[in-house]
């Protein structure tokens, strides 16, 4: 797989890399410890370097990571996040500088490893000041024990604050061709200060596979339950977008997923999709998306598409939104 380099910070990553939350936390009950260790090594062999998780997604998510990858640790970039009370996102943020530095000694426990190449702060925290969050970060790598700064959800002004005091490498937050939101402030801002961009959920939470319709029912915990998106009117409504995909996807002998992806692919040089599976062979088919190479005359026709189409949703629960909207 061709690599990508994070905006002008000299992080290089391979083209895709792996979202493993949905491995063990928020989209069911997950896959089992030595199964989950078996697609992240797959996942390695097949040219992903990059691998995201997180405090927030639980103890066994970073301790499946941290297995997982610990005979090729000096040959992966493993990103993981700090910014929630005891690691909850039910119970609001913690960015204190304290607490940073806590979560990260706990995190270098669970990923067996003495370093952590790119630590974010899950959402902006809005009783910290971002000076002093960028400050504890900018500490931590003086001492060596993380390699460069990210954030995650956050908007223009919260990125110039925080890259004013120690430089952001990359800005994580959701993108695709369902919500494309961050093409209006967020990017024009990273491009300008040479920040690289992590969407996640860049396969619309997976229904830009066209393995969701209206008719699906998740698990008990899959938080799409709660996703205004996600309601059977809304995927009913929705369907159109992932019919037009089918279209352009049976064009390029490729998946309506493989398509996302590359479409993702094409906006910036600097863009890396974390696509997120616990499926061995979803895993090969994403990768197959970094092959898919996406013409001028390719990308005109899905952008004219899209425009006659209307998302129908939310993205999140008011609640949930209000808490990004910094």
């Amino acid at each position: 797989m061709e690599k990508r380099q994070l905006g002008t910070s000299g992080l290089e990553v391979s083209a895709l890399g792996l979202g493993c939350m949905g491995l063990s936390f928020g989209l069911g009950p997950g896959v089992p410890l030595e199964e989950a260790i078996r697609l992240i090594r797959a996942a390695y062999e097949q040219g992903v370097t990059f691998f995201d998780t997180a405090e927030a997604y639980g103890e066994l998510n970073e301790t499946m990571v941290g297995q997982a990858l610990a005979p090729m640790r000096d040959k992966v970039i493993i990103a993981t996040k700090f910014g929630f009370k005891d690691g909850k996102p039910q119970l609001g943020m913690d960015s204190r500088p304290e607490r940073i530095r806590a979560v990260v000694e706990q995190s270098l426990q669970r990923l067996r490893t003495d370093y952590i190449d790119l630590f974010y702060q899950h959402r902006v925290d809005p009783n910290v000041p971002m000076a002093d969050v960028a400050g504890a970060v900018k500490d931590l790598i003086a001492e060596g024990k993380v390699r460069y700064f990210g954030l995650s959800e956050a908007g223009a002004t919260a990125i110039r604050q925080a890259h004013a005091v120690q430089p952001v490498t990359a800005l994580q937050s959701e993108y695709s061709l369902w919500w494309r939101e961050p093409e209006q402030s967020v990017l024009p801002t990273l491009e300008e200060l040479g920040i690289g961009f992590v969407p996640f959920s860049p396969l619309g939470k997976g229904f830009l596979t066209g393995k969701i319709d209206e008719h699906t029912e998740f698990s008990q915990n899959d938080f799409r339950n709660t996703v205004p998106r996600f309601s059977p009117e809304a995927r009913q409504a929705n369907k159109a977008l992932v019919e037009l995909l089918g279209t352009i996807a049976a064009s390029k002998q490729a998946t309506p997923a493989q398509i996302a992806l590359a479409w993702l692919l094409a906006q910036k040089p600097w863009i890396v999709p974390i696509p997120g599976t616990s499926k061995l062979h979803r895993l090969a088919e994403n990768i197959g998306g970094a092959a898919v190479q996406l013409t001028p005359d390719d990308l005109h026709r899905i952008e004219q598409a899209l425009a006659q189409v209307e998302i129908q949703g939310a993205r999140y629960s008011a609640q949930a939104q209000q808490a990004i909207n910094r």
